[in-house]
């Protein structure tokens, strides 16, 4: 059989809301959740690569004798975006329900540094948050140990 077809019948298991461990890189270790994947590449990038959003930095353990300043500050969330060649991603078992359409990320914010780069990193900061408060996904904010 020919590569192409051996491709087709390849299960796609690198989607949107997939979580991801990052490989290389200034991330590596991180923890992020794939928001849009392009199996087949672009004109720039001439290989199987996915928009990242993740966790910069973890959220802090909290205590309950701690003020509500306090509390609020260690429990904020630097989120990153990143445009992530598949080979420099690990898969895991968990996946995130997470919805980033209203946020319109494309390639282009993930590339250079623009307002619209820091607008889609405020939206995605502002939903992570969201999602750290409610306390789902427990896994997804703690810090990776290794």
């Amino acid at each position: 059989p020919s590569s192409s077809s051996s491709r087709a019948a390849m299960v796609k298991f690198l989607k949107s809301g997939k979580v991801v461990i990052c490989l290389q890189g200034r991330m590596a270790g991180k923890k992020g959740v794939i928001v849009k994947t392009f199996d087949d590449g672009t004109d720039g990038r001439r290989y199987g690569h996915a928009i990242v959003a993740g966790i910069a930095r973890a959220p802090l353990k909290v205590k309950k004798g701690m003020s509500e300043k306090k509390v609020e500050k260690r429990s904020r969330v630097k989120p990153f975006l990143k445009l992530v060649n598949f080979n420099h991603l690990m898969p895991t078992r968990y996946s995130v329900d997470s919805d980033f359409k209203p946020l319109g990320i494309t390639p282009e914010m993930c590339t250079g540094d623009g307002p619209k780069r820091t607008e889609a990193r405020k939206g995605i900061k502002k939903m992570f948050q969201e999602r750290y408060a409610s306390g789902k996904h427990k896994w997804f904010f703690s810090k990776l140990r290794f």
